[in-house]
């Protein structure tokens, strides 16, 4: 594994960081769970990416993490980055969703708690909420830190102004914002007009969640939609509308391209963030130890030619 400093940071990051939003809840197999965990940190990958509400059921994630975490890992806490998040709604009431304060601090205690650490090493305001004084969730942000809650924060799915502001009022009170999380892949180019120019420019690391466009960038739907595919289940966040004639003549070509490189299509839409210089670490879920494997082997190869990049965004438009 090779690992990049997180934006003008002293910390480094793995280019390969493992999400737990799928295959970790309560509802999925927990021996598969703990070997992907295992076999993750065993392959170098040291950052491990959680939220409240990850599961399903919420929190689950959280639960399930610690569990293995104080099974197997617990004297590796110290060569371990550990994220979690809150924004989006963990419970019933006016108090479980949003960026207030009441909600924010419950949810760094409830998260702490489950997954029994002491610390984050990053928490993150998941999302940005408008009914909210921008004010209010930062300040939460800064006094986690001051609480020694968490060592760093982080800001995800925030537009550009309300990032900026929030960057200025955190430096204002000597806590400098770590790393902004965002979906961003082959499929998905709308951070490069603001947002990573912005965080660029404010020495700032940009993490990419959702990197395989919930698993569009594969061999799965090169032919289709297959019946036990995410898409063809309809309750998740892929949707069978989204697999469009349009799409799929756009990912055979980038096939085409990729096993021209000697990659699968996964292993080069990977590669082709983590040679982006504003990208610090991409976020990849897997259902397997293998699917794991493959992904961590997109870091074997991530130079690409002006041609192929040509021809990439030529595919695109």
């Amino acid at each position: 594994m090779n690992y990049k400093y997180c934006g003008t940071s002293g910390l480094q990051l793995p280019l390969i960081s493992l999400g737990l939003w799928h295959n970790f809840g309560d509802v999925d197999d927990f021996s598969l769970a703990t070997d992907m965990i295992l076999h993750a940190f065993e392959q170098g990958i040291t950052h491990f990416d959680l939220a409240n509400n990850y599961g399903p059921s919420p929190g689950s994630a959280e639960t399930n993490f610690g569990k293995i975490l104080h099974s197997h890992l617990k004297n590796h806490r110290d060569e371990m980055i550990i994220s979690s998040k809150a924004g989006y709604p963990m419970w019933n009431g006016p108090y479980g969703d949003g960026g207030s304060r009441k909600y924010l601090m419950a949810s760094i205690d409830q998260s702490l708690k489950r997954t029994g650490l002491d610390y984050f090493d990053i928490f993150y305001t998941h999302r940005y909420d408008a009914q909210t004084p921008l004010e209010e969730t930062v300040q939460a942000l800064i006094d986690m830190v001051k609480q020694g809650k968490t060592l760093y924060v982080g800001l995800s799915r925030y537009p550009a102004d309300k990032a900026r502001q929030a960057y200025e009022m955190m430096e204002a009170q000597h806590v400098r914002c770590l790393i902004y999380q965002d979906k961003y892949n082959l499929l998905y180019r709308e951070p490069e007009a603001e947002l990573m120019p912005l965080n660029a420019s404010m020495g700032k690391g940009f993490i990419v969640f959702s990197p395989l466009a919930q698993g569009v960038l594969t061999n799965r739907y090169l032919n289709g939609i297959p019946e036990n595919s995410r898409a063809a289940k309809g309750h998740g966040a892929l949707q069978t509308s989204d697999i469009t004639p349009d799409v799929i003549a756009k990912i055979q070509q980038l096939n085409v391209l990729a096993e021209k490189r000697g990659q699968t299509l996964a292993e080069m839409s990977l590669a082709w963030l983590l040679h982006k210089k504003e990208v610090t670490s991409v976020i990849v879920g897997a259902s397997s130890v293998k699917q794991l494997q493959d992904n961590i082997d997109s870091i074997q190869n991530f130079d690409f030619t002006p041609d192929e990049l040509n021809r990439i965004d030529t595919i695109l438009k």
